[in-house]
């Protein structure tokens, strides 16, 4: 356990706290629940960016930007949206500030006609273009994608699960026809999946929303949901069916091949730097940061050993071919030949860091012809001869890769169980993970779940066959089970 961050076991949230910060990921910002994003989580976070940009293009969209501010009259447009968001938003009254003894205040003559509410999310204005730009079937489809910073005011925050600026993107869609629509809401809802475990190597469960918790102004939320190793979810991706009813708040309609007017059929779908406390809390340990190779900002850090010039020289030489080898084939590397610091303290730093693969070159190994290997997911250290090596480092980084999924699906599998009495679920509930238990489908029972346990229903099921049972509350029919869990 490295000295300056707490074990889990004892505090899991200021461990948390301790990973974002000895890893240098971000800081506390000088407005309440704002946060910094310092070098290595902005890069973290532009790697996972562009793997899912490719994504994205691939699945044919475009990205484009909008406007930050939305006129307040916009979001009085679809009541459900408003009523979601009303609470969050921050609201521009004025213009300019003006100069009073030294000091400024706003002036009172430069009030704004009609307020601007600082974007929570973008449907509002972008349904407003969308109504200049679609008069026909040929305009359809538009598949748009934004990479932008919203703001929500939260009261509660915490470093990249939570905080009232975040970054973010967010897909919006319009289509002629509902299955269209459908299509790609389920779609997108894979693309995260795939990203998730093929990229963050964190599995997730798929479902729907109930309709308490889907998105305010969506006709269904669809969801991906991931389990922390302290046993709470944490909903990692969203992909809303809009269904018609931005297009008939903004009367956005086209005309079909028979010359009808219809109104136009809407998706949205994000996920934002809350990723990264996905990532964290999934794959990191006791001695700092732990990172999937592929999202990695350096896949493999090489720190030379040496005591003069001469053995530094020789040192340099010896790794710099295996560094170029090793870019040439697509892993990033970075050389840490810092000579105001020691090795074992770069070595501490490197793995609060969570550099996925350490190599360190000494003398000795320049003699030997290998170097040692230090992976930060077990720790391991080994010897391995330099014939070879890059060949070598390209099957581990992606064992590595495999590995950390394999034990992320395992705890997760471990603490996922069913539950056919409320007693049972209250008992079981404080042992953490996600709980299957037969549900009546009333608002007014999992409402009661969730002021008695703290439990949430994170989803129901898409990818199961549903098996009928009886609530485990009321004793009423129940069409299948769903998925519990106290999250974040």
């Amino acid at each position: 356990m490295a000295k300056n961050i707490t074990d889990r076991k004892d505090d899991y949230s200021q461990w948390y706290l301790d990973v974002v910060r000895e890893a240098k990921l971000a800081d506390h910002s000088p407005v309440r629940g704002s946060m910094i994003i310092r070098p290595n989580g902005f890069a973290l976070w532009e790697n996972m960016k562009k793997a899912l940009d490719q994504m994205f293009k691939d699945t044919g969209h475009e990205n484009a930007y909008f406007p930050l501010f939305i006129p307040k009259s916009f979001l009085s447009k679809e009541a459900q949206h408003v009523e979601g968001f009303a609470k969050e938003c921050a609201v521009v009254t004025h213009s300019r500030l003006k100069s009073v003894d030294g000091g400024v205040e706003v002036d009172p003559d430069s009030r704004l006609e009609e307020e601007l509410i600082v974007r929570p999310t973008s449907e509002t204005i972008i349904w407003d273009a969308y109504g200049k730009w679609i008069q026909s079937y040929r305009d359809l489809p538009i598949l748009i994608n934004q990479w932008a910073n919203v703001v929500r005011w939260e009261m509660r925050t915490r470093l990249f699960l939570r905080t009232m600026e975040f970054l973010w993107q967010e897909g919006h869609t319009a289509h002629a026809t509902e299955e269209e629509a459908v299509e790609e809401t389920t779609r997108m809802l894979g693309v995260y999946k795939t990203f998730a475990e093929e990229f963050m190597a964190m599995p997730v469960k798929t479902g729907v929303k109930t309709a308490n918790e889907r998105f305010a102004g969506a006709v269904d939320t669809y969801c991906i949901e991931a389990l922390m190793q302290d046993g709470k979810a944490l909903q990692a991706g969203t992909s809303h069916f809009l269904g018609q009813n931005f297009a008939k708040a903004f009367d956005v309609k086209f005309q079909d091949q028979d010359g009808e007017h219809k109104y136009v059929w809407a998706t949205s779908w994000g996920v934002s730097t809350r990723l990264i406390g996905g990532l964290i809390m999934t794959h990191s340990d006791d001695n700092g940061l732990v990172l999937p190779p592929k999202l990695a900002p350096h896949q493999v850090v090489v720190v030379p050993i040496y005591r003069d010039n001469e053995q530094r020289e020789n040192v340099l030489n010896y790794a710099e071919p295996i560094i170029q080898e090793l870019k040439a084939k697509g892993i990033s590397v970075k050389l840490d030949n810092r000579d105001n610091f020691k090795p074992g303290w770069k070595f501490a730093q490197h793995e609060a860091e969570g550099t996925p693969l350490r190599i360190a070159i000494g003398p000795r190994d320049v003699e030997n012809q290998n170097l040692e290997l230090a992976r930060r997911d077990t720790l391991e250290k080994s010897i391995v001869p330099l014939a070879g090596i890059t060949d070598y480092i390209e099957e581990l980084l992606e064992t590595i890769q495999n590995d950390l999924f394999n034990t992320a699906k395992k705890r997760m599998d471990e603490s996922t169980r069913n539950v056919d009495t409320y007693e049972d679920f209250k008992n079981e509930i404080e042992k953490g993970g996600f709980i299957y238990a037969h549900w009546d489908g009333t608002a007014e029972t999992e409402e009661k779940i969730k002021e008695e346990t703290k439990a949430t229903i994170r989803l129901i099921p898409i990818d199961e066959d549903p098996v009928p049972g009886e609530c485990m509350v009321t004793g009423k029919p129940s069409e299948r089970r769903v998925l519990f869990a106290r999250s974040y």
